[in-house]
């Protein structure tokens, strides 16, 4: 029996269910009040542009709620699985399972089968909507929340050298030849001092004379600080159009195949990617975080209720779950700074903390 991971149909899927309810009430709860929160502080912004109502508000909250999903799932698998562990630590029935023969591996067995499940969700999830409404927001937060050009292709946020002065843009649609910027500020510099500022609504690339024309654009002199309206102004004949469009890559906007792709652009330009060679192996360590909870949690389960060390269990299980998301972000940090490998820094963390996990149940199992 020690080497049947699921001896009793009856008690796995009482489990399972456990479980799913639990974690999917605390993600519910979490997503109810974050969202309630986020709203609060957006809103003014949202309903600063004129024309925003109701309908925005509530377009919103449908591009941010799966933000939220993505991000608390893993925190909300932990607190399930520590709810439900130590009501049936609390009721004995943690001990009447291993009264029957089963170990502790053969309990956690169902929840760590449901917590690879919610796994391969969460990657679908974030995958097939998280990473289009984060690219979509970005957009309309770019745009302070009006009109979000049609364009496909779009970037958020870019900026390219030319020369020695420095472009940015707001947002960056399209692809070749074809690219449209908007919200498009040039800061002109020489010897390294500013000093002027060319700002325009919107702009585009023309192929004829290979630059880039600015329309209804207005310069800002550092120097006798004056602001003019110069009307057309061209610029960066040096500036290729996939410069703008690989200028800024957004992880979280992109799927794994996008972001794969991306990465490769980059590369072929002589760009630096370990940053995002990092987020693209963390789409598969995030969502596999969750397999980690049951095991991190499962502290919680085992020892007597009644010798008065359940509430201790149930903290240590919280505090080893949270240590585990602090080293997540510190790890990702150390790599974006390139002290870690793009791959070490994605997945040490997973591997570190499924060690101590298992560490942790066999001296607390008894």
């Amino acid at each position: 029996m020690q080497f049947d991971f699921f001896p009793s149909r009856q008690v796995s899927w009482y489990m399972v269910r456990l479980f799913l309810t639990r974690t999917l009430a605390v993600l519910a709860m979490l997503v109810v009040v974050l969202q309630m929160l986020d709203l609060l502080g957006n809103s003014g912004d949202i309903l600063a542009y004129p024309g925003n109502g109701d309908e925005q508000l509530w377009h919103y909250v449908g591009l941010r709620a799966p933000q939220i999903v993505a991000r608390f799932l893993p925190f909300s698998v932990l607190l399930g699985t520590l709810i439900m562990l130590a009501t049936l630590n609390q009721n004995s029935e943690i001990i009447a399972m291993k009264a029957a023969g089963l170990s502790a591996q053969q309990i956690l067995a169902p929840l760590i089968a449901a917590a690879l499940g919610v796994s391969v969700l969460s990657y679908a999830f974030n995958e097939r909507i998280v990473a289009r409404s984060t690219a979509m927001l970005s957009a309309w937060q770019a745009v302070d929340f009006g009109p979000v050009p049609a364009d496909s292709g779009i970037k958020t946020n870019p900026w390219v050298r030319d020369g020695n002065n420095l472009v940015t843009a707001a947002i960056v649609a399209g692809h070749g030849q074809d690219v449209q910027l908007r919200k498009v500020e040039i800061f002109n510099r020489i010897n390294n001092s500013l000093t002027t500022i060319i700002t325009a609504p919107k702009g585009h690339y023309d192929a004829a004379s290979k630059s880039w024309v600015l329309e209804g654009a207005r310069q800002f002199d550092v120097a006798r600080g004056t602001l003019q309206n110069v009307g057309t102004v061209r610029f960066g004949s040096d500036i290729r159009p996939d410069q703008f469009t690989l200028a800024k890559v957004d992880p979280d906007a992109l799927t794994f195949s996008e972001l794969q792709a991306a990465i490769g652009d980059l590369h072929d330009a002589g760009r630096p990617t370990a940053e995002l060679e990092g987020s693209l192996w963390h789409k598969l360590s995030g969502p596999l975080s969750a397999v980690l909870m049951p095991i991190l949690g499962s502290v919680a389960a085992f020892g007597l209720a009644r010798s008065g060390q359940l509430f201790l269990r149930a903290v240590m299980g919280m505090a080893l779950g949270f240590a585990y998301f602090v080293a997540d972000n510190f790890s990702l940090a150390m790599g974006n700074l390139g002290a870690y490998p793009p791959i070490l820094a994605a997945w040490a963390p997973f591997l570190l903390f499924l060690l101590l996990g298992e560490t942790v149940l066999f001296r607390t199992e008894e």
